[in-house]
């Protein structure tokens, strides 16, 4: 993929605002009343809760998140392999064979793959991913230093904590700690974390083509999507989400063309002024809605506790997506409209070259976010349809897209039986994303992929790419019984 790197920093920013509109949005759905909400899917899910992990774990996994924290692995630094390295060793220092360990450097940056052997009873390998690199953060603007891992009153601070070197620092604890155990798992499990999620995504592309040897699997759960919520206030862990799809961003330049002139003289084409019939035309047209598995059972569940003529169109939408009025009434809420089509908007504008001349062109530039099923280049037909032959729309960037990822009932029931097992009672409820994350690249390559990050966190305070970012100690912790069991349960 080739991209301006100002359109890949934009673009990413972009995308960890819409990570802290996912959390808005789940705040919206769900009150303390889900946390008594049972699904039928689930029931066969009644795992009791077990044990805290032993403190030698809880000290290994604290020691891990303090040393990825504590290296500024953003772009432009060049640290995510020494990420890598510090990983690697860990994995060496545990058992794992050399043979077993790859960094894979890639420009500055890099990846890492760790295979955890099995015995081939339970067939084709799974991949864990996640990210070691993070969002460039400015320590003058921070209270504390980002780069450094703060226990202060009950969180951990520091950039990454929560997206996403904690399920870095879980992930490669569980699988130290499994070894230790001397855990043989049924199939091969793979850890395969990415150097450039947070801009260029092209380590996760490396590995499913390049490298895709050492990650192929028949899927991947990713620790980067997904998640779990904790009520306002109490705190209580109250909805779990498995996210098995993610929209795709595109970026399409809308360009006017003119002759010009002295602006004494108007004419009646004018760049400026066709641009803005060509927005208009934009602005009042509605893609089909469209609908799959993941958004269908994410409403039937929101349907439950949204009460009104928004819980009912819910609920009408999630017995029959074809239902056009209960689409119409979900799309009066900008925070749901995005989940039953695609959407595109305006978001810049340049034009014209002098105050006193008529201008020459006008760009636009439209983002759109494309529902899986749906090409870029159907949406870039249907914007030119719009806009007319007198408008020129060119895509921005190469768009990723994927389709959603199967439903799989033993991901969800194992989902269930370790969010019981870490957090009793809590429902676990399917959705898609309106951001993207690696998945994308998995899921495009093939490999079906499910965001199941194991941290629950309170939409307040959810500060993914901003100022002072953290984590609740005792989630960070619940989530080493949480990655523990579903391993096991899937290679158990």
């Amino acid at each position: 993929m080739v991209r301006l790197f100002s359109q890949v920093w934009s673009e990413n920013r972009y995308r960890g605002v819409l990570k802290i509109m996912r959390q808005r949005y789940m705040s919206l759905c769900f009150s303390a009343a889900a946390v008594g909400m049972s699904l039928a899917a689930y029931e066969n899910s009644s795992a009791n809760a077990t044990a805290a992990a032993p403190d030698a774990v809880r000290a290994q996994a604290r020691e891990i998140f303090a040393q990825v924290i504590g290296i500024e692995s953003s772009i432009g630094t060049g640290k995510v392999p020494v990420v890598a390295k510090y990983l690697a060793e860990r994995f060496k220092a545990g058992g794992f064979p050399a043979a077993d360990i790859h960094i894979l450097p890639l420009g500055e940056t890099a990846s890492l793959v760790v295979r955890y052997r099995g015995n081939g009873s339970g067939g084709r390998p799974i991949a864990f991913i996640a990210h070691m690199d993070v969002v460039t953060a400015k320590r003058s603007d921070w209270q504390r230093d980002p780069y450094h891992l703060t226990e202060e009153d009950g969180f951990f601070y520091g950039r990454g904590t929560s997206d996403v070197k904690q399920e870095v620092a879980l992930l490669t604890t569980t699988f130290l700690r499994l070894k230790a155990e001397g855990f043989v798992p049924t199939r091969d499990l793979i850890i395969a974390f990415s150097g450039d999620e947070e801009t260029a995504q092209a380590t996760a592309r490396d590995l499913v083509t390049t490298h895709r040897d050492l990650v192929d699997a028949e899927f991947a759960l990713n620790g980067d999507g997904g998640g779990g919520v904790l009520s306002e206030g109490m705190a209580k862990p109250l909805i779990f989400y498995v996210q098995g799809a993610e929209k795709s961003s595109a970026q399409f330049l809308l360009t006017t063309h003119n002759p010009g002139g002295h602006s004494s003289q108007p004419r009646p084409d004018n760049a400026i002024y066709e641009l803005a019939d060509a927005l208009k035309a934009v602005q009042g047209y509605e893609f089909p809605v469209m609908w799959n598995e993941w958004t269908v059972g994410d409403f039937k569940a929101a349907s439950v506790v949204n009460k009104g003529p928004l819980g009912d169109a819910m609920s009408r939408f999630a017995a029959d997506p074809g239902n056009a009025t209960a689409a119409a009434e979900i799309a009066k809420t900008s925070a749901f409209i995005g989940r039953i089509r695609t959407t595109c908007v305006a978001t810049m504008l340049v034009g014209g070259h002098a105050e006193n001349a008529l201008p020459q062109s006008a760009t636009a530039t439209v983002n759109c976010r494309i529902f899986p099923g749906t090409s870029p280049a159907d949406v870039q037909n249907t914007l030119q349809g719009l806009v007319g032959p007198k408008v020129e729309v060119k895509q921005g960037y190469d768009a990723l897209v994927s389709n959603a990822s199967p439903m799989r009932a033993d991901v969800m029931s194992a989902v269930a039986k370790a969010v019981q097992a870490s957090s009793p009672g809590v429902p676990v409820v399917p959705t898609q994303a309106a951001y993207a994350t690696d998945g994308a690249v998995y899921r495009n390559a093939g490999i079906p992929t499910y965001g199941v990050g194991g941290v629950f966190v309170m939409n307040s305070e959810e500060f993914s790419h901003g100022l002072n970012e953290r984590i609740r100690v005792n989630e960070f912790y619940k989530a080493l019984a949480y990655w523990d069991v579903l391993i096991k349960a899937l290679a158990g």
